[in-house]
């Protein structure tokens, strides 16, 4: 059977679990329509996502269509758990984008698409809700156009019966489908502009395409779409309404159609990639991407980034929170294995004498928000430790540190929702501080010629170290670079030192926060014949740089978010006043919405605030914006 692996990505309330729920009824994996609202969906299982109605943690699903065996994984939609859509397109061929046909291309919904395309994700847009009052598919096209820069090319025709919403005209197979109590009515339908427009739009792209303009048959058109959609100079736009189950038939045809089919040879040698790991009840599971070779029951693989062995007591299928057992699992495939111990996300398995090592998903952001807590009692206090070790385990955007100057252990992480869940998921009864954001610091005027001498003699070897460094700002995280001539100091020791720089900025000389924009120059320095060594360089590097920055002028950095209210127009005022009083930047407005860049830290408790200033009829959003100088 062929097989597409995609995911289902959306800003949070766009429908994406709806659409997956819809597919997953559709195609006769399941039997009964699972509702966010109810609590009822598959993929969204765990406790807490059925509580607060959103998507948490990305959950793998499986189905057939038109001879297609479909593995979709439904991504979140909130900006904390961004990390967890990272993970999951790593493994993924192709992907839906789900938007609001309201609302359009909201922040998250522009955040997980430059997501993808990152990771080169093909991807097919799906204008949901097109039965909701003010839904527009043109509004939504344009917004796609303007705010994505990419090519929407608008393969179907919503169709009204007065207000309602009943149905679309394929312009490709020139087909009218109509949903009338749940049946789809199929009938032909004729040529039209709309069909001469997207043909039009077709060839200027495609020049097979191009050779058949005005009389461009349904297979050349179909395969042209297909290529436009691999190559990413193009988007295929439909329409729908998953809630009422309209659209959801065309849209996997759009699956089989337009997104790509897995490569990769099961003759081949293994190679699969670790993209998340959970800690069932039963036991741990690995869930993996396997790109090439066969996988099965009881073999003994390579994890080169642990340095061992692993062997594979079983292979599952996913299906959201239930599994069935397979014998084994090709390239192309996605599964969960159990029986393996220590392979963490980003890790590839493959077979010892042949080890290969696949690029893990990107690393995390720097964790934004961090709260102290501490066990109740001694009994969850032993427990606490084991218990953060799981949580970041399978969460490798949290982190969890001991702060030297209070002895707290501090969790961290992407938002306060994030940190939230996180906590409960623990299990155990806590004692959680007040949410701090995650400060930094920075270089605003630099050194130049600082020289630094590590020298140690206490008997036996000594160490000798002789550095000049030069530091200025930098629009960049870190940079180092060396001037040194002559071979004074080799380029082992080179390396030592930038080693050492980059210890220096975990703590920067302000409040201890991390140290960002600069950069770092090898100016100069000196060895000794016996004494010097690739330790003692290191070691120059880390006081030498602390000891310029104590020099240079520094300045302290707060995350900022973007964020977007809207609200009913008589509210804007206070909502612009409240935004004023919590140092908000406004970058926009319209008649019942205002977007600003606001300091995160005076964010928290900002959703309660809102309410008030609104009579409880606004709502916002907000994204990372990066860091100014803090206010």
């Amino acid at each position: 059977m062929r097989v597409r692996n995609i995911g289902i990505l959306a800003h949070v309330d766009a429908g994406k679990t709806t659409v997956t729920e819809r597919i997953l009824f559709t195609t006769g994996a399941t039997y009964k329509r699972g509702e966010v609202h109810d609590g009822t969906t598959v993929t969204d299982f765990d406790p807490q996502e059925r509580e607060r109605g959103i998507t948490i943690f990305a959950a793998a699903v499986g189905c057939d269509w038109a001879g297609h065996r479909i593995n979709l994984i439904d991504t979140p939609g909130h900006v904390d758990f961004s990390a967890e859509v990272e993970r999951s397109l790593r493994v993924l061929d192709g992907a839906v984008a789900v938007f609001d046909g309201v609302a359009g291309v909201e922040p998250q919904s522009e955040s997980v698409w430059r997501a993808a395309d990152r990771y080169g994700v093909p991807r097919l847009a799906f204008v949901n809700k097109m039965d909701r009052a003010g839904a527009s598919l043109e509004a939504t096209v344009a917004a796609i156009r303007s705010r994505l820069g990419v090519t929407p090319l608008v393969v179907q025709q919503p169709v009204f019966d007065g207000d309602e919403f009943v149905g679309v005209v394929d312009l490709v197979g020139l087909r009218r489908l109509v949903w009338t109590n749940g049946v789809l009515r199929v009938t032909p339908a004729g040529a039209s502009e709309a069909r001469r427009r997207l043909e039009e739009a077709v060839a200027e792209l495609h020049a097979g395409a191009l050779e058949e303009l005005g009389d461009m048959s349904e297979p050349t058109l179909r395969g042209a779409l297909r290529d436009l959609t691999l190559s990413g100079k193009a988007v295929v736009v439909l329409c729908g309404a998953a809630y009422r189950n309209r659209g959801v038939e065309p849209l996997l045809d759009a699956v089989v159609d337009y997104l790509p089919a897995p490569g990769g040879d099961p003759s081949g040698d293994l190679a699969a990639l670790v993209f998340k790991v959970h800690s069932a009840r039963t036991g741990r599971l690995t869930y993996l991407r396997i790109y090439d070779g066969t996988l099965r029951k009881g073999d003994v693989v390579w994890d080169a980034d642990a340095g061992r062995t692993e062997r594979v007591a079983r292979i599952l299928r996913i299906q959201a929170d239930r599994h069935t057992d397979l014998d084994q699992a090709r390239a192309g495939d996605i599964v969960a294995v159990a029986g393996v111990k220590a392979a963490r996300t980003g890790a590839t398995l493959s077979t010892r004498d042949r080890p290969v090592r696949l690029e893990p998903p990107a690393t995390a952001s720097p964790p934004l928000v961090s709260v102290a807590i501490e066990a109740r009692t001694r009994a969850e206090s032993q427990k606490l430790t084991g218990a953060l070790a799981v949580l970041v385990e399978e969460d490798p955007s949290l982190t969890v540190r001991v702060d030297r100057e209070t002895g707290q252990t501090l969790l961290s992480g992407q938002g306060e929702l994030h940190l939230e869940v996180a906590v409960k998921k623990l299990g155990i009864g806590v004692t959680v501080g007040r949410p701090q954001v995650a400060y930094r610091e920075t270089v605003t005027r630099g050194v130049t010629g600082m020289v630094y001498r590590h020298v140690k003699q206490d008997g036996g070897a000594g160490q000798f170290a002789h550095i000049v460094l030069d530091v200025s700002p930098s629009s960049e995280g870190f940079a180092f670079a060396s001037a040194v001539t002559g071979g004074r100091v080799p380029a082992e020791f080179v390396r030592a030192v930038e080693a050492g720089c980059r210890e220096s900025l975990a703590e920067g000389p302000i409040g201890g926060h991390p140290v960002a924009g600069l950069r770092v120059v090898l100016r100069d320095g000196a060895t000794h014949p016996k004494d010097s060594s690739e330790l003692a360089f290191r070691a120059a590097g880390r006081f030498g740089l602390r000891q310029a920055l104590a020099a240079c002028g520094m300045t302290l950095l707060e995350p900022v978010a973007e964020v977007t209210v809207d609200a009913p127009a008589e509210t804007l005022g206070a909502v612009l006043g409240d935004l004023g009083a919590r140092h908000g930047r406004v970058t926009g407005s319209t008649s019942s919405s205002v977007r600003a860049v606001v300091p995160l830290a005076r964010l928290f408790g900002y959703a309660t605030t809102l309410r008030s200033r609104t009579h409880g009829r606004g709502t916002f959003t907000s994204r990372p914006a990066g860091y100014r100088p803090a206010t």
